[in-house]
């Protein structure tokens, strides 16, 4: 590897980063700690780096004292862990100050972790950022530790996607015309989700067809060593079609199977973990399960609804609850299960004692009676203090007997009214 080459990258991100534009999101950096940041590639991550280092910057910080290297850089896509020293030495040749070290998707160099550990132990601040969950997994964390604070990184929320269409919510906004245009900019992130290089690109669907494509090559395919690329890529179609309903790996593993696909059970729970290291899908499970049972059977949502939406036809109810599922999943993480035994209900948060049903339209009669009366039958079981049925469009609090359930449109649970 020449030192030249990396010190040409070193100069041009320290031209470059200072004129980034940028959306300022809420992730909060302590200075003093060192972090890695995980999530979908698109997702923001780098973006995060520049945030910081743009306000290091307005605080006085020299260009000079950043080194940040992206390892998708084409010059370097090659290096090796026993070559990751001569960034140092670069960088060393170049300044005499001691850098915050930026090293953004790293996870493609086997043995990064090493080399970070070694610089954190050297008492050198660093940032890490990587496009797969494996990067904190039991054996890479044990090296980092403890060393480095996770922060995951989420595509763009609503509340975020407003900002980027310079939309600021007066106090009042849902009583002004304010409202119109929440309700009409939300049906474009309802749609194609909150990868912000998106937004603004015309055919969004082949856009993200391509980042999926992407994901799946380079984040799963290469990286995990794939042979069966079109028994992966089956799976994948028949969860975007099982959004909404319990799965199991058995059922999966069936499916694939009746297509002319050769996958094991065995095998086809590992691509479920290799889609989910790659922050493309995640899980919840039955609360009314044994914990063993919990593991056989549960609902799949995708990270982000647009790269959900390039697999449906007549997306809309699907769409919906992958939506509620993300946003919950944000929230609470792994405390979020669904319900199934006596009653069925979408979602519930048994530490937080909240439960919801989420239903596209409630104008039909019955529908309507359906998703309630879930709600209050599961509180005989289940009680809960906040009990929701979040739908496209409608507002109204219901009060049945001492029980009260509150139907809001998705665009305002997001923009966190009710927890």
């Amino acid at each position: 590897m020449d030192k030249n080459v990396i010190k040409g990258i070193i100069l041009a991100q320290q031209e470059r980063i200072a004129s980034v534009e940028l959306i300022e999101r809420n992730y909060d950096i302590e200075d003093g700690l060192n972090y890695v940041f995980v999530g979908l590639r698109r997702a923001g991550k780098t973006y995060l780096l520049y945030q910081y280092i743009q306000s290091l910057l307005a605080r006085g910080m020299k260009k000079e004292e950043i080194l940040f290297v992206n390892f998708e850089d084409e010059r370097i896509n090659d290096i090796s862990k026993e070559e990751l020293h001569l960034i140092i030495d670069a960088y060393r040749e170049m300044y005499e100050y001691e850098p915050i070290i930026f090293l953004d998707e790293i996870q493609n160099v086997k043995g990064w972790e090493h080399f970070v550990r070694r610089l954190a132990d050297e008492k050198r601040r660093v940032f890490v950022t990587g496009s797969n969950a494996h990067m904190l997994s039991r054996e890479i964390a044990t090296t980092l530790g403890g060393r480095f604070m996770i922060k995951e990184v989420y595509p763009f929320s609503f509340g975020e996607y407003l900002d980027y269409r310079k939309v600021e919510l007066g106090r009042n906004w849902k009583l002004s015309p304010q409202r119109a245009d929440v309700v009409r900019l939300f049906e474009n992130y309802f749609y194609w989700g909150g990868i912000a290089e998106c937004f603004d690109v015309n055919d969004k669907r082949s856009w993200l067809t391509s980042l999926y494509q992407k994901v799946l090559y380079s984040d799963i395919v290469v990286r995990n060593g794939i042979r069966n690329e079109q028994g992966l890529n089956l799976l994948v179609k028949k969860l975007a079609d099982s959004v909404l309903q319990p799965t199991s790996i058995k059922r999966l593993c069936d499916i694939l199977k009746s297509i002319g696909q050769k996958v094991t059970r065995e095998t086809t729970g590992t691509y479920l973990e290799y889609l989910h290291d790659a922050y493309l899908t995640f899980s919840i499970a039955n609360f009314s399960d044994t914990i063993p049972e919990r593991e056989s059977t549960k609902k799949m949502y995708f990270y982000d609804n647009g790269l959900l939406n390039i697999f449906l036809y007549q997306p809309e109810t699907k769409l919906l609850e992958n939506m509620v599922a993300v946003e919950l999943y944000k929230r609470y993480g792994e405390k979020v299960f669904y319900y199934r035994r006596n009653v069925e209900v979408d979602f519930v948060v048994p530490e937080h004692r909240v439960a919801i049903q989420v239903c596209y339209n409630m104008n039909d009669a019955t529908t309507r009676d359906r998703e309630i009366n879930a709600l209050v039958a599961l509180n005989k079981y289940l009680p809960c203090d906040t009990l929701i049925v979040i739908t496209k469009d409608t507002r109204e609090t219901l009060h049945i007997g001492d029980i009260t359930v509150e139907v809001i449109p998705i665009w305002e649970y997001l923009l966190g009214d009710v927890r």
